[in-house]
């Protein structure tokens, strides 16, 4: 890899940074603003934009360690990362769980928090399920973007192995771990629940790896950068254009046809499996944003208002992990007191702002304690003592 490779690509961090604030909006309960993100118009949603933009990202921290200090120090690199995506996903599910359950101790708010995110029978049946919790094997829905990426982390040892006997084994096992995915091959997401409950993952990693090492491909030039050609275009806009009567949601109420299809087909669209369809579809969407945002995110490149707009997305998306943490747990606070307002268009719009500002200084916060101020702080010259005065001096 390149060093040109290797330095910050602003397209990566403003749209890793539009994702996030996606993301933000659509954890929001009984968000009003959900119904004009991208998802409710296409197949693809924010969460293919975070997985993308992570494989890029790790392809840029991860790629150039194995290249310089060889497969087993990248491999310790990774297990160093898996350690803290771990123990981040561990702190969101019990602080969470904490303001939940502080929620409803207030008596105040309309709404069940605990309830509505299924975590009474974790604190019915602590004991197993904590063990469940810290061997991954007990994942709740709102909880499992992270162990997703973990299990994709442990893939890159894996990957990278296989590229360096030949890149073409890399895809072939990418694309084969997607097709066992779509026949059933997933993780148990309540092992140890009682009832003998079947639940696997929603989102299963063994097939929303092929978008990530679609992401890590491409950084780490094992794809060449895709061409810009207006016929691409064309058939990139026809793909999204065509796509929106089949996800719109007034569209599919209003025809049986496209209720019947989204029916017998919905292993193309299906979100857990990553069905093919969304895959297209996240295609035409990034191509489309690729061309947009201009050789090397020239476009983005601007001053005025929309620079410093550019400026604070583009902030947002390179603190990712601790922005995407910070805002699962935010979102049901918001989400609560949302309900506690009415879910009227001023209490949406309150609340979806105050998300916004707390998401943009949670990515301050982070960058600047990444920085250590600590250490770039200039030592201050230590003053001498005062002399004493001499006796029978006054002073």
């Amino acid at each position: 890899m390149t060093a040109a490779r290797r330095a910050r690509d602003p397209r990566l961090d403003f749209f890793r940074g539009v994702g996030m604030f996606i993301i933000l909006i659509a954890h929001i309960t009984n968000n009003p603003w959900t119904l004009w993100i991208p998802a409710r118009f296409g197949f693809s949603d924010a969460t293919e934009i975070f997985v993308f933009c992570s494989g890029m990202a790790s392809a840029l921290a991860f790629g150039a360690i194995f290249d310089r200090a060889g497969w087993l120090m990248g491999s310790l690199q990774i297990a160093f990362r898996v350690w803290q995506v771990y123990w981040v996903h561990i702190g969101v599910f019990f602080v969470t769980l904490f303001l939940m359950l502080v929620l409803n101790a207030t008596q105040i708010f309309p709404r069940n928090e605990v309830g509505a995110l299924n975590l009474t029978p974790f604190l019915n049946n602590t004991g197993p399920n904590l063990i469940g919790l810290l061997t991954l094997t007990y994942v709740p829905n709102y909880f499992d973007i992270l162990p997703m990426y973990l299990v994709i982390l442990v893939l890159i040892p894996v990957m990278m192995a296989l590229a360096r006997v030949d890149v073409r084994l890399a895809f072939v096992f990418s694309a084969l771990l997607w097709i066992a995915a779509s026949m059933g091959v997933n993780l148990p997401a309540e092992l140890w629940f009682s009832n003998g409950s079947e639940r696997m993952w929603f989102f299963n990693p063994f097939a929303w790896q092929l978008v990530f090492f679609t992401g890590f491909a491409l950084m780490a030039g094992w794809l060449p950068p895709p061409p810009v050609h207006r016929w691409l275009v064309v058939l990139a806009i026809l793909v999204v254009v065509i796509s929106v009567p089949f996800a719109w949601g007034k569209i599919i109420s209003a025809s049986d046809f496209v209720r019947e299809w989204r029916r017998d087909w919905s292993l193309l669209f299906n979100k857990s499996d990553f069905g093919i369809l969304r895959y297209l579809h996240f295609l035409a969407l990034a191509y489309l944003a690729w061309v947009a945002a201009g050789e090397g995110g020239v476009r983005l490149i601007r001053g005025g208002i929309a620079g410093r707009v550019i400026a604070v997305i583009s902030q947002v998306g390179q603190q990712s992990l601790a922005v995407f943490a910070a805002s699962m747990v935010m979102a049901r606070v918001l989400g609560a007191f949302l309900s506690l307002a009415g879910g009227g268009a001023l209490a949406a719009l309150v609340v979806n702002l105050v998300g916004f500002a707390l998401i943009i200084a949670v990515a301050r916060m982070a960058a600047f304690f990444k920085a250590k101020p600590w250490k770039q702080a200039a030592t201050r010259p230590r003053q001498p003592a005062e002399a004493a005065p001499a006796e029978g001096v006054r002073t």
